[in-house]
């Protein structure tokens, strides 16, 4: 008898065309909308910084000749030079958006480098045989890396803003996980999705917290009393949660929302079947090279201030050593020239992330852009929301401050971008609804981080997913269970806020 088929969860890009056509008809129906500018300063570690950011009373609606809102809805096809960017060209037009530094280009060279550099580690071996001797050590008790990791890794998002460093990560601990005994979903869960439980409940994280605090007005770093315990119940949380998921996989694999996919990670550690994989000195000297590189990566990350650029070319650092030291050592059989084939093969395993990234980018291309003083669709879904909060009781008003944010995170993913979008608007908003700041913020925190781990339009969960070979329909199937969890807990937070009245 045939199996009956159930619902089948589009692929990802499905998704993303359908957000963008989402986009499209917002454009034939929204008018368009900008704000003036301003620049403030703030201090952080005794530095002065100063950001450009919006002016809240600025707002105005762009108008014809004849004083009409103008609504401007996106071609079907065309560029930046020719007509306007169109929406059949969101592939190409978000793939070459922002710079070395961030958004579309830099997300995915990061992502390629990165790939091709683990490619070159894995061809090595040295990966698989480290893993199972990580599985002898732990005899049996492999279930506390689990909380280890989790608070080790949302200790990196708390305190220096962790997060696409956490994809190389995921390449290590989701085929660890899987040899295990448990799935891919738990890799990412102790890696990825702890480092933004860290970010969202930081206390000093400088690429988010900072920022807002900045822009609203108030002490950078300030609310530590708060939100030093809160990380500690949101960390626990989040440990918790994976335990009990992890135990239940462990039982039955085939409750895994990845059992199909982790298959090719299970048949790659039985081919030997229960032999014990050899771990020679080249082997050594090759995982050596990846702890070395986190190391370093660290170290640059919190002295230095590198970021992707920087990031990116360490570890092309560590796949050229580690290609050098497979050959000298044949590990695997390896040739110079499988230094180049295991690149080329690593960065093509991320090459549908990398694509993701741009077609997400593509969504804020056909509302307008995130410019403040052009006139786009977004600027005016950003005041009509904030306009909308006014009229209600404090918490209630904190509340959608929280749920706005989450929700802009699907447009706006970038921490820092988010905070100073929404922070001129929400910071003045706050004291017209008899709301601290400080909670204002304790709003975009929560709001923007808890989302970066299911929006489809994340570069860093996109990126996750592909080093875990999990599509993000079947991800978001477990996640939402997650995310419901910590809605709760984070509208409890707010409101919890709200109520001491956190200053």
């Amino acid at each position: 008898m045939e199996k009956k088929k159930g619902f089948q969860m589009p692929h990802t890009y499905i998704i993303i065309f359908g957000v963008i056509l989402f986009a499209a008809l917002l454009t034939v129906f929204i008018p368009l909308g900008k704000y003036d500018t301003k620049e403030i300063t703030y201090m952080q570690n005794g530095v002065e910084k100063t950001r450009t950011v919006l002016d809240p009373e600025s707002f105005q609606y762009i108008l014809d000749e004849n004083g009409n809102k103008v609504t401007k809805a996106a071609p079907i096809f065309g560029t930046e030079d020719f007509g306007g960017q169109g929406i059949l060209n969101y592939v190409f037009e978000g793939m070459t958006v922002g710079d070395k530094n961030g958004t579309a280009v830099g997300i995915i060279a990061f992502i390629l480098v990165v790939g091709g550099a683990f490619g070159i580690v894995l061809r090595t071996g040295a990966i698989e045989s480290g893993i199972m001797r990580v599985i002898a050590l732990t005899n049996g008790r492999e279930i506390l890396l689990i909380p280890i990791l989790v608070v080790l890794f949302s200790l990196g998002g708390a305190v220096f803003g962790m997060g696409e460093e956490a994809i190389p990560f995921v390449m290590i601990l989701v085929p660890m996980f899987i040899a295990m005994g448990y799935d891919a979903v738990v890799g990412i869960m102790c890696s990825y999705v702890s480092t933004q439980i860290g970010f969202g409940s930081s206390w000093q994280n400088p690429f988010g917290l900072a920022v807002a605090q900045g822009v609203a007005g108030i002490p950078v770093m300030s609310g530590a009393w708060f939100r030093i315990p809160l990380w500690i119940f949101f960390t626990g949380l989040t440990i918790v949660f994976t335990m009990r998921y992890a135990v239940k996989i462990k039982k039955d694999p085939q409750l895994s929302v990845a059992y199909e996919s982790d298959e090719e990670y299970r048949k790659e550690f039985a081919k030997n079947g229960k032999e014990m994989p050899p771990f020679t000195l080249g082997h050594k000297l090759v995982l050596l090279t990846v702890a070395a590189c986190m190391v370093w990566t660290i170290w640059g990350v919190v002295s230095e201030g590198y970021y992707i650029p920087e990031i990116a070319s360490q570890f092309f650092v560590m796949g050229l050593v580690s290609g050098i030291i497979g050959v000298v050592f044949k590990l695997n059989d390896m040739k110079v020239n499988d230094i180049a084939k295991s690149f080329d093969h690593g960065a093509a395993d991320l090459l549908g992330a990398a694509m993701c990234v741009g077609m997400a980018q593509g969504i804020i291309i056909i509302l307008g852009g995130t410019s403040a003083t052009d006139g786009t669709v977004l600027n005016t879904i950003l005041h009509s929301i904030s306009d909308g909060m006014q009229n209600f009781p404090p918490v209630i008003s904190a509340w959608f401050m929280y749920i706005f944010q989450s929700v802009f995170n699907f447009f706006v993913v970038s921490g820092s971008g988010q905070a100073a979008l929404t922070m001129p608007i929400m910071a003045p908003l706050a004291d017209l609804v008899g709301v601290e700041r400080q909670v204002a913020v304790v709003a975009y925190q929560l709001g923007d981080a808890f989302t970066n781990f299911i929006v489809p339009t994340s570069g860093c969960l996109l990126g996750a997913l592909a080093a875990a070979k999990l599509d993000w329909g079947k991800w978001a199937k477990f996640q939402i269970k997650f995310q419901a969890v910590l809605f709760a807990f984070g509208s409890i937070a707010v409101i919890l806020a709200v109520v001491i009245g956190l200053s």
